[in-house]
């Protein structure tokens, strides 16, 4: 699938998720097989006003790859000064958030508010397209509509796009629903018929397992999938689909042996590239994620978040692995979890604090 001169070879998306799709989840859904990935979208107003901590999240993908930087924001000025931003740290792509249903960003008017104001979004898209070179391409992500009364996706992505939008993500719930009841594949399919076939249409919502993304391409006709909340504890979903769409069987889901190994690697990248003061934090999320669905995950959920050291939590993690992988039939030696768990979190030199992988200052130590 192309999107203006970008390629993307597996129509498999990451979405955007706040305080989710962070450096270090991105680069494991992009090792595991993710088409691509959109950082988390951020305010155009806190990128302008130059906030550490906005900007400190405006990160390159690893090894060159192709990402794209999601802003929102209702001033069109702004969001040149923001997609010129996302520009300088070699964003492939920028996309423009007018799908989130968020009670703080509605308020401001912005995010799906914007499907109430289809002339001021095509404002904000012609500004954002004219500020960027012809090869980076702007992107729209929106809702099925406002409500169930006004299903106007159809309507307002063609609007979009000409305004000048390459791509439209289509999440298939309202913004009334916010992430409640069932996506509505009947409207993305709408709008993948009306809008032209060089537009590529991406599919989103309650996409979990392979069949799941199958029933969207299936029932939608959209070109690409993106997969958000599904991802989360579950990256593996990922390989399935590139295994899949390649022809080749469904691998299943991940052994407890894979699960341990990319356990590590996301430990390792977050020591790498968010240490600090919310390291801590950072590794209790990833361990929630990791050991969700497994025999007694639940209490070892609620027992890392009393724990005060991120080797810690690890290390609780991989006993917790480590005793289930015993108990399988094939029996697996493994590294023990104290040692593992600070090799990860020294695997590579810690970023000094007032420096942020992309190389922007984010205030002073």
């Amino acid at each position: 699938m192309r999107v203006g001169s970008v390629d993307i070879s597996i129509p498999v998306l990451l979405a955007p998720m706040a305080a989710v799709t962070d450096l270090p989840f991105r680069t494991v859904c992009e090792e595991l097989g993710a088409g691509f990935t959109i950082t988390e979208f951020l305010s155009a107003h806190a990128i302008t006003a130059g906030d550490p901590k906005t900007i400190a999240k405006m990160t390159p993908s690893l090894d060159g790859r192709p990402f794209g930087v999601q802003i929102f924001g209702r001033e069109p000025e702004r969001m040149i000064d923001a997609a010129r931003t996302a520009l300088s740290i070699g964003a492939s792509l920028v996309d423009i958030n007018m799908g989130c249903p968020a009670k703080r960003v509605v308020a401001g008017a912005c995010g799906s508010a914007l499907m109430r104001e289809p002339q001021l979004a095509q404002e904000i898209v012609r500004a954002v397209r004219s500020a960027l070179p012809d090869r980076v391409p702007v992107t729209v992500k929106h809702r099925a509509g406002w409500d169930d009364l006004h299903l106007d996706a159809p309507e307002f992505a063609c609007a979009m796009v000409e305004a000048g939008a390459s791509m439209i993500t289509v999440h298939g719930r309202t913004r009334t629903q916010g992430f409640s009841g069932t996506v509505n594949r009947d409207v993305i399919r709408r709008v993948r018929d009306a809008l032209p076939a060089h537009v590529p249409v991406v599919g989103n919502g309650d996409v979990v397992t392979v069949e799941d993304e199958r029933r969207m391409r299936e029932e939608t006709g959209c070109d690409a999938v993106m997969i958000g909340r599904g991802a989360m504890g579950n990256p593996w979903l990922f390989a399935r689909l590139r295994a899949v769409r390649s022809g080749s069987p469904d691998p299943g889901a991940p052994t407890l042996i894979e699960r341990r190994k990319v356990f590590l690697r996301h430990i390792e990248l977050l020591g790498r590239l968010r240490p600090g003061a919310k390291l801590l934090h950072e590794v209790r999320k990833a361990s929630a994620w990791y050991v969700k669905g497994l025999y007694g995950g639940g209490a070892l959920r609620a027992r890392v978040w009393n724990l005060v050291r991120p080797e810690d939590v690890v290390s609780s993690v991989l006993e917790h692995i480590d005793q289930l992988t015993a108990r399988s039939p094939t029996p697996v030696v493994t590294i023990p979890a104290a040692t593992a768990s600070a090799q990860a979190l020294r695997a590579a030199p810690r970023v000094p604090p007032s420096v942020e992988p992309n190389g922007l200052h984010a205030g002073p130590p």
